[in-house]
């Protein structure tokens, strides 16, 4: 990475953006991931929270209290201390593996997407259902994740026409990425999958069901499999989980 990146600006009147990138990338990802870990682990009193986007790093603090020029200072001082963008992920990622019914009546666009990508419906469910993608952020609505990236092939542009509602669960596919709807809303990305994973859990010990930097696979089942997925009372939707090394 060269040039004027990274760099530290201000937002609004309670915020420092500390960005890696203009655009996402591999390591502005990683190093957004890493450098936000870090910030975590300074445990700073003015640091009120943090969180991260494709490429960024957010610091909210509290403007009454906080004077933002030493924790500037501060940003800057760790982001010298090393190259973020080699910098390891976080520890206690975790790889997950949602259960998935790709295609049919409940993933309508899975051929248009697969003919977009120059694909047969076998060959695109192959491709998507073996593709283990990493959580690069969390947003739009809680817990919702943006996953990436995928192969080549799959750098589709947004759809023409918006589609009017897809439910929660829906695993929709534009610009090499995955998004893993955790509420109903409309959508200008291509629904190709449908699983019962609920990403948003209010009330659960832990809401946000996937964690940005968790990695994700989504193994296809069977439609007549669905509804037992539907049945898990955990709400995963029969999806399992282990901690990465």
């Amino acid at each position: 990475m060269t040039g004027a990146w990274p760099k530290i600006r201000p937002v609004g009147l309670t915020g420092l953006l500390v960005s890696f990138a203009d655009t996402l990338s591999d390591p502005a990802n990683r190093a957004a991931l890493a450098f936000r870990a870090a910030v975590e682990a300074e445990a700073w009193p003015d640091v009120l929270e943090s969180s991260c986007t494709l490429a960024s790093c957010f610091i909210r603090f509290d403007p009454v209290e906080t004077d933002p020029e030493p924790l500037e200072a501060r940003l800057a001082d760790l982001l010298a201390a090393r190259d973020w963008y080699a910098a390891p992920f976080p520890a206690g990622r975790r790889l997950w593996r949602i259960p998935c019914v790709f295609g049919g009546d409940l993933a309508p666009q899975l051929g248009d997407a697969a003919q977009a990508a120059g694909m047969s419906p076998a060959q695109a469910i192959e491709s998507l259902s073996t593709a283990r993608t990493r959580v690069l952020t969390l947003g739009f609505a809680p817990g919702m994740p943006y996953l990436g990236t995928l192969p080549p092939a799959w750098d589709l542009p947004r759809q023409t026409e918006l589609t009017p509602r897809v439910p929660v669960g829906a695993l929709v596919l534009a610009i090499r990425q995955f998004v893993l709807f955790a509420t109903t809303a409309p959508t200008g990305w291509r629904h190709v999958g449908q699983t019962a994973f609920t990403g948003y859990r209010p009330g659960a010990d832990r809401p946000f069901a996937l964690c940005a930097g968790d990695e994700v696979m989504f193994p296809a089942i069977p439609a007549e499999d669905y509804a037992a997925c539907e049945a898990d009372p955990s709400g995963l939707g029969g999806a399992t989980w282990e901690v990465l090394e």
